[in-house]
């Protein structure tokens, strides 16, 4: 058997065996997370909210997700994955549950606040973990797989969110919003107790791999430390990773395209109903459609950007395509058609960003400086996450539509973009041309 066989086969056993948990526990997080866009449309006339409440909010989550990001990618190196995600999914399903119960807008601040801290480190805990088992040539495919779960919870929370809200309004006294976090947030808290025993930390513990399989895996990480083009290392003191050039700039590109990626998750379902879109199934429908091209958008720029090897632009041409939609909103406000189709773009664009952007970072870190590097930039995001919720919530207050707030993020993005393009150079492996190659195409 030759060594690129042997390759191709340890890596899809691992893919196989590893993904589909993760998988299902990401699309619960990114379900859990956004399913508010859709209780919004019912508890802002019940409780009497504004929509500067409801970017406050938001904004107070991703405060809360920044604050323990790194602390919590610091202590998964050292108790590891699988009670780090076991805490966090229980922590995060039992909050979810518990929105259920809220009465006005000091609750929903402490319960965001709450979730924020609680998910804090799943995302970047997953990027850190992959690393552990996949060598770069492979990380945008394979984060391309993971992060199907964001259209895939699309497709199944927008329209199981409508359902729920339009039919089981009323039930036992209960709004269908309430219903909604309480059938969403349970099923969290029972995949997170199942980590412990389906996960397995690093793939030197692992009793399903042989021997050969460990060494390959070992083998393949090794190589790529060797080709870096300028790593951090797991003995960098952490005031040297958090001082790096190229890890504030890559934390303040994701800072940027992460803004652009809360306006379309968290803001779509209003721009609908802005535009025309009468009832909650048809707004859950529609995002359902949405989720699905996004998913396949996914797919096809993360194997374009792995074939060619090729990182920055595939980035970029995302966020100008995004950018492009968010401006083209308001000659679209009044067809439900042609909004829904620039919100598709948009979507498509923005969520297949982070895929190929989080494939940078991996060149450049290793160990301990991983957890933390990863974290930071990680960070970044949910910062503008914060500002960007509590941007869009406030302009759209003030002047009565979404539109004015969906240009600024625009112009946010295409900033983030001129930053990747013209202080990340390009890498000597990009440079070289190379691509995946045989071993990777099987994966």
């Amino acid at each position: 058997m030759s060594d690129a066989t042997s390759q191709n086969r340890t890596f899809r056993r691992i893919a196989w065996r590893i993904l589909p948990f993760l998988f299902a526990c990401y699309v619960l997080n990114f379900i859990d997370r956004v399913n508010i866009g859709f209780a919004k449309l019912q508890f802002m006339h019940d409780l009497r909210f504004t929509e500067s409440v409801y970017g406050t909010a938001t904004a107070l989550f991703f405060i809360a997700y920044a604050l323990f990001e790194v602390p919590s990618n610091l202590l998964l190196t050292k108790i590891g994955a699988s009670r780090t995600l076991m805490r966090i999914m229980a922590l995060w399903g039992a909050v979810t549950v518990l929105q259920t119960f809220m009465t006005n807008a000091g609750v929903l601040y402490v319960l965001r606040f709450l979730l924020g801290a609680a998910e804090a480190g799943f995302f970047p805990g997953m990027i850190l973990f992959l690393s552990y088992w996949f060598p770069d040539r492979l990380r945008a495919r394979i984060n391309s797989i993971l992060m199907l779960a964001v259209p895939i919870a699309g497709m199944v929370g927008g329209p199981l969110s409508g359902w729920i809200m339009s039919h089981l309004n009323g039930r036992l006294d209960l709004r269908g919003w309430q219903w909604l976090f309480l059938i969403e947030g349970l099923p969290a808290i029972a995949l997170g107790a199942l980590a412990p025993r389906l996960l397995c930390d690093a793939p030197g513990k692992a009793r399903w791999l042989s021997a050969h399989e460990k060494d390959t895996v070992q083998r393949a990480l090794k190589a790529d430390s060797t080709r870096a083009d300028s790593m951090l290392h797991s003995s960098a003191p952490l005031r040297d990773i958090f001082r790096a050039p190229s890890i504030l700039v890559l934390a303040a590109v994701y800072f940027c395209i992460y803004i652009g990626l809360i306006a379309v998750t968290f803001w779509s379902p209003t721009i609908l109903r802005h535009a025309g879109a009468a009832s909650l199934s048809e707004i859950g429908w529609i995002a359902g459609i949405v989720s699905f091209l996004t998913m396949l958008a996914n797919l096809a720029i993360a194997h374009s950007s792995d074939r060619y090897n090729e990182r920055r632009w595939h980035v970029a041409g995302c966020g100008f395509a995004a950018a492009a939609c968010l401006l083209a909103l308001p000659a679209a406000a009044h067809s439900v058609a042609a909004t829904a189709a620039l919100l598709a773009l948009a979507q498509m664009t923005s969520f297949t960003m982070p895929i190929v952007f989080w494939t940078i970072p991996t060149r450049l870190l290793s160990g301990r400086a991983a957890a933390a590097g990863i974290a930071l930039i990680s960070m970044s995001g949910s910062i503008g996450g914060a500002i960007g919720s509590w941007l869009i919530g406030s302009v759209s207050a003030r002047t009565g539509s979404p539109y004015v707030a969906m240009g600024a993020v625009a112009a946010i993005l295409l900033l983030g973009m001129l930053l990747l393009l013209g202080c990340i150079k390009q890498s000597r492996r990009e440079a070289a041309g190379t691509t995946i190659g045989a071993v990777g195409s099987e994966i």
